[in-house]
């Protein structure tokens, strides 16, 4: 069985990340009147994702009341890296 977590730490996101040789990064040409783009998480190099720094990441992440919802593990066993992002609950 899997489970997932969801968190709004910024230490606890940013280690789930970097374990999995992850970064921040927004979609390109999705900025709005804020400035900021779509949140992504990019663990391959992609034409359509800008690489963001981690302020700017948390910065937007805190903006829009999100949390993390993630997975450690596949279901046999394996590194997960499943992760949406949510609408935190009031």
């Amino acid at each position: 069985m899997t489970t997932s977590d969801t968190t709004t730490d910024h230490g606890k996101i940013r280690k789930w990340v970097e374990s999995r040789n992850g970064r921040p990064a927004v979609v390109k040409g999705t900025e709005g009147d804020d400035g900021e783009g779509i949140l992504r998480i990019e663990f391959r190099h992609g034409d359509k994702l800008e690489d963001i720094d981690w302020d700017t990441f948390f910065e937007t992440f805190e903006d829009r009341k999100l949390a993390f919802l993630h997975q450690d593990r596949t279901s046999d066993g394996k590194e997960s890296r499943f992760f949406k992002f949510v609408r935190r609950e009031a």
